[in-house]
């Protein structure tokens, strides 16, 4: 069942779920911020409509600049401008921030503890028809190598709006990895976000889990699915949504390892240098279970819709099941 204190939108086993873009909720997330504080700007690689910088540059344009399709610029003087007292947000496509200007971002941003909050739009296959020139997934391991540098990744438009209005508050880099299409609305108004804490968004009604799904961005529907699912097969889990991935939340991840005794961690990125391996790296430390990682196994992704290459990459639900068999060491 869907976890009693969070809120959560009991619609997303229905039709009638609202479908919306998490770069929308960046969009309005970044508006209200630079209500809010006056040292926020905005830079963005000639793609403000795409990323839904537009907004606020329709609102703000002289806390807005457009440095054109020069992704290592476009991180180079937001810098400049962090040094400079201002809280720079600075938006393109992930396969090209961090995927093309990564040595600037390690040099002038995280080498200085710089606080410039980078987002990347367009991350997972589920871009579809764009191809795999431009399907972000090997972000997550780019960024979480570097010091000082904390990762996050949204679940839905809503959380994606609370995200970057907190994170103004950070005074350190941080990067944000947001899908291109309309994702199930999971989070409302009322559901809590704190950065650093991951949330138990489906637990059993009675008794204790068989086995712990971490999750991380989009995918959440897809475990939340396959949770439901499992249930009516005798399988009880618990889903915990990881939406800040560095700095990760230890505690959580142990403690539902100890319940549990069986991990499946389900990301849209490459399995390796993803959350799946920040997972592992705690509890091989802490406390050592079996686990299984769904993702992008050592390849590229290419054309398509986003189920069929969801499917394809065993990232749907179908697939999040089996790991779950695969894991438990039994038949479902």
């Amino acid at each position: 069942m869907f976890n009693p204190k969070l809120k959560l939108n009991t619609k997303i086993f229905s039709n009638e779920v609202e479908k919306v873009s998490m770069r929308d909720g960046f969009g309005l997330g970044l508006l209200e911020a630079g209500g809010q504080n006056k040292n926020v700007v905005a830079l963005c690689a000639d793609l403000k409509e795409s990323t839904a910088m537009n907004l606020f540059a329709e609102k703000f344009p002289n806390r807005f600049i457009e440095v054109g399709v020069a992704e290592q610029n476009l991180v180079t003087v937001a810098s400049g401008m962090a040094s400079m007292g201002k809280i720079p947000f600075c938006a393109s496509y992930a396969i090209f921030s961090p995927g093309r200007n990564w040595e600037q971002i390690r040099t002038t941003i995280a080498y200085n503890n710089q606080p410039v909050k980078i987002i990347g739009s367009h991350v997972g296959v589920s871009v579809g028809a764009d191809g795999g020139s431009h399907q972000a997934l090997e972000d997550i391991a780019l960024m979480r190598v570097l010091p000082n540098m904390q990762i996050f990744s949204p679940c839905d438009a809503s959380e994606a709006k609370k995200i970057t209005k907190q994170i103004i508050e950070i005074g350190s880099p941080a990067y944000m990895r947001l899908n291109r299409e309309k994702t199930p609305v999971i989070t409302t108004e009322e559901t809590p976000f704190e950065i650093g804490k991951a949330q138990i968004f489906w637990l059993p009604e009675v008794g204790l889990a068989d086995v712990g799904i971490i999750t991380t961005g989009s995918l959440i529907c897809q475990a939340l699915i396959a949770a439901k699912e499992l249930e009516t097969l005798g399988v009880k889990t618990k889903v915990l949504n990881l939406a800040t991935i560095k700095i990760i939340d230890e505690d959580s991840i142990i403690k539902l390892a100890k319940e549990t005794r069986a991990i499946v961690t389900v990301e849209e990125h490459q399995i390796a240098g993803g959350m799946g391996g920040a997972v592992a790296e705690v509890l091989a430390q802490n406390y050592p279970v079996p686990i299984e990682f769904i993702g992008v196994k050592n390849s590229f992704g290419q054309s398509g819709t986003a189920s069929e290459l969801l499917k394809y990459y065993e990232m749907d639900k179908d697939s999040i099941k089996r790991a779950v068999q695969k894991v438990l060491k039994r038949k479902i």
